[in-house]
């Protein structure tokens, strides 16, 4: 393996410059340590990042069910009323994760509209180079729907549970 080859002449010339010079007038530098040390700086702000997006996402999630448990409570006539002429529970929970998913969906279309639009400004005003890959903007709007979906099946299971007769009577 190289890398192990430069560290060993590394370490040899050090020893010898020891060796050589009373006073520590040099200095050995080894771009692959730099390297290493580089990479190990990135995977650390990666992690970081990576945390970042997963309480914003958990922080949307919750937001996302308040707004879908608020609309349940609202609509609880509404769903006694569609209970007693005939839908089933499935109905129900279909009918509000396909609001969750719109809900979530349209924040994730803005959310990429903004993640396009920001880079392209970067570029722009501040001159630097700036990369966004096809890839990014799909993963982000799957994201963002599976967001909705996990975090709405709460409330629309909440909203089919409910009891008819009991759904008619709220005011």
């Amino acid at each position: 393996d190289g890398d192990a080859h430069v560290t060993l002449v590394a370490d040899a010339a050090k020893e010898m410059l020891k060796r050589q010079h009373k006073q520590k007038d040099w200095e050995v530098v080894v771009p692959l340590e730099l390297l290493l040390q580089a990479e190990k700086t990135k995977r650390t702000f990666n992690i970081v990042l990576g945390s970042i997006a997963a309480i914003s996402l958990l922080v949307g999630g919750i937001g996302i069910m308040n707004v879908m448990l608020a609309t349940v409570t609202e609509r609880t006539r509404e769903i006694g009323i569609r209970r007693a002429l005939g839908a089933k529970r499935r109905h129900i929970v279909t009918q509000f994760l396909v609001e969750t998913v719109v809900l979530s969906v349209g924040g994730g279309l803005l959310g990429i509209a903004l993640g396009l639009v920001i880079p392209a400004g970067v570029e722009h005003w501040a001159k630097m180079k700036t990369i966004v890959t096809p890839e990014a903007p799909v993963l982000a709007f799957a994201i963002s729907a599976g967001v909705g979906v996990i975090f709405g099946l709460y409330p629309a299971w909440r909203a089919a549970a409910m009891d008819p007769v009991e759904a008619l009577r709220h005011e």
